[in-house]
Protein backbone atom coordinates (compact mmCIF):
# COMPACT_ATOMS: atom_id res chain seq x y z
CA UNK A 1 0.00 0.00 0.00
CA UNK A 2 2.80 2.48 0.86
CA UNK A 3 4.94 1.56 -2.38
CA UNK A 4 1.27 2.29 -4.27
CA UNK A 5 1.14 5.87 -2.61
CA UNK A 6 4.70 6.75 -3.27
CA UNK A 7 4.95 5.08 -7.04
CA UNK A 8 1.71 7.47 -7.67
CA UNK A 9 3.95 10.54 -5.60
CA UNK A 10 7.02 10.02 -7.93
CA UNK A 11 4.74 9.43 -10.48
CA UNK A 12 2.65 12.70 -10.04
CA UNK A 13 5.91 14.60 -9.32
CA UNK A 14 7.48 13.57 -12.47
CA UNK A 15 4.75 14.65 -14.25
CA UNK A 16 4.51 17.92 -12.77
CA UNK A 17 8.38 18.30 -13.28
CA UNK A 18 7.73 17.77 -16.96
CA UNK A 19 4.72 20.05 -17.45
CA UNK A 20 6.33 22.84 -15.86
CA UNK A 21 9.64 22.46 -18.05
CA UNK A 22 7.34 21.99 -21.17
CA UNK A 23 5.45 25.12 -20.42
CA UNK A 24 8.68 27.44 -19.77
CA UNK A 25 10.11 26.09 -23.34
CA UNK A 26 6.88 27.53 -24.46
CA UNK A 27 6.99 30.30 -22.68
CA UNK A 28 10.48 31.27 -23.44
CA UNK A 29 9.17 30.65 -26.76
CA UNK A 30 6.81 32.81 -26.82
CA UNK A 31 8.52 35.44 -25.27
CA UNK A 32 11.08 35.77 -28.29
CA UNK A 33 8.17 36.05 -30.71
CA UNK A 34 6.21 38.59 -28.41
CA UNK A 35 9.53 40.55 -28.65
CA UNK A 36 9.72 40.06 -32.25
CA UNK A 37 6.77 41.03 -32.82
CA UNK A 38 5.71 43.88 -30.52
CA UNK A 39 9.37 45.37 -29.59
CA UNK A 40 10.91 47.31 -32.53
CA UNK A 41 12.42 50.52 -33.31
CA UNK A 42 9.73 51.91 -34.67
CA UNK A 43 7.19 51.34 -32.19
CA UNK A 44 7.67 49.33 -28.78
CA UNK A 45 4.45 47.91 -26.94
CA UNK A 46 5.85 48.44 -22.66
CA UNK A 47 3.01 46.64 -20.28
CA UNK A 48 3.68 46.75 -16.43
CA UNK A 49 1.19 45.48 -14.08
CA UNK A 50 1.90 45.09 -10.37
CA UNK A 51 0.16 43.26 -7.23
CA UNK A 52 1.26 44.34 -3.64
CA UNK A 53 0.99 42.76 -0.14
CA UNK A 54 2.30 44.36 2.97
CA UNK A 55 2.25 43.58 6.55
CA UNK A 56 3.16 45.45 9.34
CA UNK A 57 4.11 43.30 12.35
CA UNK A 58 2.24 45.51 14.92
CA UNK A 59 -1.31 47.09 14.00
CA UNK A 60 0.09 50.63 12.69
CA UNK A 61 0.62 52.31 9.38
CA UNK A 62 4.33 51.31 8.85
CA UNK A 63 5.09 51.26 5.09
CA UNK A 64 1.58 50.84 4.33
CA UNK A 65 0.14 48.88 7.46
CA UNK A 66 -1.55 45.77 6.72
CA UNK A 67 -3.36 45.40 3.08
CA UNK A 68 -3.38 44.19 -0.23
CA UNK A 69 -3.05 46.94 -3.35
CA UNK A 70 -2.17 47.30 -6.67
CA UNK A 71 1.32 48.59 -7.16
CA UNK A 72 2.01 50.14 -10.71
CA UNK A 73 -0.73 49.27 -13.44
CA UNK A 74 0.99 50.88 -16.82
CA UNK A 75 0.75 50.87 -20.79
CA UNK A 76 3.62 52.68 -22.98
CA UNK A 77 4.54 53.14 -26.37
CA UNK A 78 8.01 54.42 -27.37
CA UNK A 79 9.84 53.80 -30.76
CA UNK A 80 12.51 56.01 -33.05
CA UNK A 81 11.27 57.31 -36.78
CA UNK A 82 13.00 57.80 -39.02
CA UNK A 83 16.83 57.23 -36.87
CA UNK A 84 16.08 60.83 -35.41
CA UNK A 85 12.88 61.68 -33.72
CA UNK A 86 12.06 59.35 -30.44
CA UNK A 87 8.73 59.60 -28.61
CA UNK A 88 7.45 57.58 -25.39
CA UNK A 89 4.00 58.00 -23.51
CA UNK A 90 3.28 56.20 -20.57
CA UNK A 91 0.27 55.74 -18.65
CA UNK A 92 -1.02 54.77 -15.52
CA UNK A 93 -4.21 52.92 -14.85
CA UNK A 94 -4.44 52.38 -10.69
CA UNK A 95 -6.46 55.12 -8.68
CA UNK A 96 -7.11 58.49 -11.01
CA UNK A 97 -6.00 56.72 -14.66
CA UNK A 98 -3.56 59.96 -15.80
CA UNK A 99 -0.80 60.22 -18.59
CA UNK A 100 2.49 59.45 -16.17
CA UNK A 101 5.19 60.05 -19.23
CA UNK A 102 5.24 62.33 -22.43
CA UNK A 103 8.50 62.32 -24.22
CA UNK A 104 9.33 63.74 -27.72
CA UNK A 105 12.75 63.94 -28.66
CA UNK A 106 15.60 64.31 -31.25
CA UNK A 107 19.02 62.09 -32.10
CA UNK A 108 22.14 64.37 -32.82
CA UNK A 109 24.02 61.71 -33.36
CA UNK A 110 25.18 59.02 -31.53
CA UNK A 111 26.50 60.88 -28.55
CA UNK A 112 23.96 63.77 -27.96
CA UNK A 113 20.15 64.01 -28.01
CA UNK A 114 17.89 66.16 -26.51
CA UNK A 115 14.28 64.93 -25.01
CA UNK A 116 11.69 67.40 -23.64
CA UNK A 117 8.02 66.66 -22.06
CA UNK A 118 7.30 64.68 -18.83
CA UNK A 119 10.07 62.30 -17.60
CA UNK A 120 11.81 60.88 -14.28
CA UNK A 121 14.24 63.75 -13.91
CA UNK A 122 17.86 63.17 -14.38
CA UNK A 123 19.40 62.95 -10.60
CA UNK A 124 19.23 59.91 -8.86
CA UNK A 125 20.83 56.27 -9.46
CA UNK A 126 17.36 55.14 -8.52
CA UNK A 127 15.29 57.20 -10.74
CA UNK A 128 17.25 55.53 -13.46
CA UNK A 129 14.88 52.43 -13.44
CA UNK A 130 11.45 52.20 -13.48
CA UNK A 131 9.22 50.23 -10.48
CA UNK A 132 9.20 47.07 -12.68
CA UNK A 133 13.64 47.13 -12.56
CA UNK A 134 13.85 48.37 -9.24
CA UNK A 135 15.99 46.15 -6.88
CA UNK A 136 13.64 46.39 -4.21
CA UNK A 137 9.83 46.36 -3.93
CA UNK A 138 9.88 50.58 -3.08
CA UNK A 139 12.30 53.34 -4.41
CA UNK A 140 14.83 54.50 -1.44
CA UNK A 141 13.79 57.25 0.94
CA UNK A 142 16.05 59.74 -0.84
CA UNK A 143 13.90 60.03 -4.00
CA UNK A 144 10.93 60.13 -2.20
CA UNK A 145 12.10 62.85 0.11
CA UNK A 146 14.30 65.24 -2.19
CA UNK A 147 12.97 64.64 -5.29
CA UNK A 148 9.63 64.78 -7.36
CA UNK A 149 9.27 61.75 -9.54
CA UNK A 150 8.57 63.22 -12.72
CA UNK A 151 8.98 66.68 -13.88
CA UNK A 152 8.03 68.73 -17.08
CA UNK A 153 10.97 70.65 -18.94
CA UNK A 154 13.65 69.56 -21.45
CA UNK A 155 17.03 67.43 -21.41
CA UNK A 156 20.30 67.38 -22.96
CA UNK A 157 21.70 63.69 -22.77
CA UNK A 158 25.43 63.16 -23.60
CA UNK A 159 28.83 60.89 -23.70
CA UNK A 160 31.56 61.51 -24.96
CA UNK A 161 34.05 58.52 -24.44
CA UNK A 162 33.33 56.82 -20.70
CA UNK A 163 32.42 60.41 -19.51
CA UNK A 164 28.25 61.05 -19.58
CA UNK A 165 26.50 64.23 -19.00
CA UNK A 166 22.85 65.19 -18.18
CA UNK A 167 21.54 69.22 -18.13
CA UNK A 168 17.99 69.29 -17.57
CA UNK A 169 15.69 72.82 -16.74
CA UNK A 170 12.28 71.87 -15.95
CA UNK A 171 9.24 73.38 -14.12
CA UNK A 172 10.16 72.37 -10.66
CA UNK A 173 6.46 71.34 -9.69
CA UNK A 174 6.54 68.13 -10.99
CA UNK A 175 3.59 66.74 -12.52
CA UNK A 176 1.80 70.02 -12.51
CA UNK A 177 0.43 70.83 -15.97
CA UNK A 178 2.28 74.44 -16.34
CA UNK A 179 4.29 76.66 -14.28
CA UNK A 180 2.87 78.52 -11.17
CA UNK A 181 5.45 81.30 -10.37
CA UNK A 182 7.48 81.24 -13.80
CA UNK A 183 10.68 80.09 -12.14
CA UNK A 184 12.74 76.92 -12.86
CA UNK A 185 14.18 73.77 -11.79
CA UNK A 186 17.91 73.07 -12.99
CA UNK A 187 19.93 70.11 -12.73
CA UNK A 188 23.18 69.14 -13.61
CA UNK A 189 24.38 65.21 -14.01
CA UNK A 190 28.21 64.21 -14.78
CA UNK A 191 29.19 60.63 -14.92
CA UNK A 192 31.92 58.31 -15.41
CA UNK A 193 32.06 54.55 -16.70
CA UNK A 194 35.00 52.03 -16.46
CA UNK A 195 34.57 48.72 -17.77
CA UNK A 196 36.67 45.73 -16.06
CA UNK A 197 36.84 42.13 -16.38
CA UNK A 198 35.13 41.75 -13.28
CA UNK A 199 32.36 44.16 -13.87
CA UNK A 200 31.12 48.05 -15.21
CA UNK A 201 31.29 50.72 -12.40
CA UNK A 202 29.61 54.33 -12.86
CA UNK A 203 30.06 56.99 -10.71
CA UNK A 204 28.33 60.53 -10.97
CA UNK A 205 27.88 63.70 -9.27
CA UNK A 206 24.46 65.36 -9.42
CA UNK A 207 24.02 69.32 -8.34
CA UNK A 208 20.31 70.94 -8.44
CA UNK A 209 19.12 74.29 -8.16
CA UNK A 210 14.90 74.59 -7.77
CA UNK A 211 14.45 78.57 -8.07
CA UNK A 212 10.50 77.70 -7.30
CA UNK A 213 8.47 79.63 -5.05
CA UNK A 214 6.50 77.43 -2.06
CA UNK A 215 7.71 74.25 -3.37
CA UNK A 216 6.46 71.16 -1.58
CA UNK A 217 9.61 68.68 -0.82
CA UNK A 218 9.16 65.53 -1.95
CA UNK A 219 6.65 64.04 0.68
CA UNK A 220 8.17 65.10 3.91
CA UNK A 221 5.57 67.68 4.76
CA UNK A 222 8.08 70.61 4.23
CA UNK A 223 7.73 73.70 1.76
CA UNK A 224 10.68 75.77 0.47
CA UNK A 225 10.07 79.67 0.41
CA UNK A 226 12.44 79.84 -2.49
CA UNK A 227 15.84 78.44 -3.41
CA UNK A 228 16.45 74.85 -3.01
CA UNK A 229 20.39 73.71 -3.49
CA UNK A 230 20.54 69.94 -4.13
CA UNK A 231 23.76 68.04 -4.67
CA UNK A 232 25.26 64.73 -4.38
CA UNK A 233 27.04 61.48 -5.80
CA UNK A 234 26.51 58.06 -6.66
CA UNK A 235 28.50 54.69 -7.56
CA UNK A 236 27.14 51.90 -9.01
CA UNK A 237 28.19 48.33 -9.84
CA UNK A 238 27.37 45.39 -11.97
CA UNK A 239 28.87 42.15 -12.36
CA UNK A 240 27.49 38.03 -13.39
CA UNK A 241 27.81 37.67 -9.37
CA UNK A 242 27.34 41.05 -7.73
CA UNK A 243 25.94 44.47 -8.07
CA UNK A 244 25.16 47.54 -6.08
CA UNK A 245 24.88 50.97 -5.47
CA UNK A 246 25.61 53.56 -2.64
CA UNK A 247 24.42 57.38 -2.94
CA UNK A 248 24.13 60.51 -1.12
CA UNK A 249 22.00 63.77 -1.55
CA UNK A 250 21.66 66.81 0.69
CA UNK A 251 19.23 70.00 0.24
CA UNK A 252 19.34 72.75 1.61
CA UNK A 253 16.56 75.31 1.69
CA UNK A 254 14.48 77.93 3.72
CA UNK A 255 11.76 76.27 5.43
CA UNK A 256 8.66 78.30 4.94
CA UNK A 257 6.83 80.29 7.95
CA UNK A 258 9.71 79.22 9.97
CA UNK A 259 12.66 81.86 9.45
CA UNK A 260 14.55 79.04 9.41
CA UNK A 261 17.50 77.18 6.94
CA UNK A 262 16.54 73.47 6.82
CA UNK A 263 19.19 70.96 5.91
CA UNK A 264 17.95 67.27 4.52
CA UNK A 265 20.37 64.34 4.34
CA UNK A 266 19.76 61.43 2.39
CA UNK A 267 21.89 58.12 1.92
CA UNK A 268 21.73 54.52 0.80
CA UNK A 269 23.50 51.61 0.18
CA UNK A 270 22.41 48.62 -1.77
CA UNK A 271 24.44 45.59 -2.12
CA UNK A 272 22.89 41.93 -3.91
CA UNK A 273 24.15 38.89 -4.87
CA UNK A 274 22.93 36.97 -8.32
CA UNK A 275 22.85 33.37 -6.18
CA UNK A 276 21.01 31.35 -9.01
CA UNK A 277 20.07 32.94 -12.49
CA UNK A 278 16.49 32.91 -11.26
CA UNK A 279 17.08 34.72 -7.75
CA UNK A 280 18.67 37.46 -6.29
CA UNK A 281 19.69 38.25 -2.52
CA UNK A 282 19.56 42.29 -1.54
CA UNK A 283 20.69 43.81 1.55
CA UNK A 284 19.52 47.86 1.83
CA UNK A 285 20.62 49.90 4.36
CA UNK A 286 19.88 53.90 4.29
CA UNK A 287 19.09 56.97 6.67
CA UNK A 288 17.65 59.89 6.18
CA UNK A 289 18.13 62.92 8.49
CA UNK A 290 16.41 66.78 9.36
CA UNK A 291 18.90 69.12 10.90
CA UNK A 292 15.54 71.11 12.25
CA UNK A 293 14.88 68.92 15.38
CA UNK A 294 17.56 66.81 15.04
CA UNK A 295 15.02 63.93 13.28
CA UNK A 296 16.56 60.98 11.85
CA UNK A 297 15.51 57.87 10.87
CA UNK A 298 17.04 54.44 9.43
CA UNK A 299 15.50 51.76 7.57
CA UNK A 300 16.85 48.28 7.04
CA UNK A 301 15.41 45.84 4.03
CA UNK A 302 16.52 42.19 3.21
CA UNK A 303 14.88 41.19 -0.15
CA UNK A 304 14.79 38.16 -2.38
CA UNK A 305 14.26 38.34 -6.13
CA UNK A 306 13.00 35.54 -8.16
CA UNK A 307 12.45 35.64 -12.04
CA UNK A 308 9.87 32.07 -12.71
CA UNK A 309 9.72 32.88 -16.19
CA UNK A 310 9.98 35.45 -18.65
CA UNK A 311 8.36 38.77 -18.15
CA UNK A 312 7.48 37.37 -14.38
CA UNK A 313 9.26 38.78 -10.90
CA UNK A 314 8.97 37.49 -7.84
CA UNK A 315 9.69 40.35 -4.79
CA UNK A 316 9.77 39.25 -1.15
CA UNK A 317 11.11 42.40 1.04
CA UNK A 318 11.40 42.14 4.61
CA UNK A 319 11.81 45.54 6.70
CA UNK A 320 12.75 47.05 9.78
CA UNK A 321 12.68 50.88 10.63
CA UNK A 322 14.78 52.56 13.78
CA UNK A 323 13.44 56.21 14.36
CA UNK A 324 13.49 58.39 17.30
CA UNK A 325 14.13 55.43 19.92
CA UNK A 326 11.11 53.22 18.08
CA UNK A 327 11.56 50.40 16.30
CA UNK A 328 9.22 48.92 13.47
CA UNK A 329 9.46 45.83 11.33
CA UNK A 330 6.97 44.98 8.32
CA UNK A 331 7.43 42.67 4.92
CA UNK A 332 5.93 43.11 1.53
CA UNK A 333 5.88 40.91 -1.56
CA UNK A 334 5.25 41.93 -4.76
CA UNK A 335 3.99 40.12 -8.01
CA UNK A 336 4.85 41.59 -11.22
CA UNK A 337 4.65 41.44 -15.43
CA UNK A 338 6.85 43.60 -17.03
CA UNK A 339 7.50 43.39 -20.83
Amino acid sequence: MKSNILSTILIAFTALLVCETTLYAQATSYSEVMEEKLKTEEISLNILAQSVARFSFRDDNFRGGRTFGLGAARVGLSGTLDSRFTYMVQTELTNNPSILDLQMGYIFSDDFRIIAGQMRPFFSADLRYDPGSTDMIDRPLLVNSLLNTREIGVAAVGESGDMKYRFAIYNGNGRAASNSDNKFLYMLQIGYEAEQDEGVWEFAVNAGLNTTENEAVGNTGQVSEGDRLMYGFFVDYDSDSFFGTAEFMQSKFDLALSGLEQTINSMYATIGNKVTDKDELLLRWERLTFDINDAERDLVTLGWNHYPAPFVQVQINLLGQFQDGEDQFGAAANFQFRF
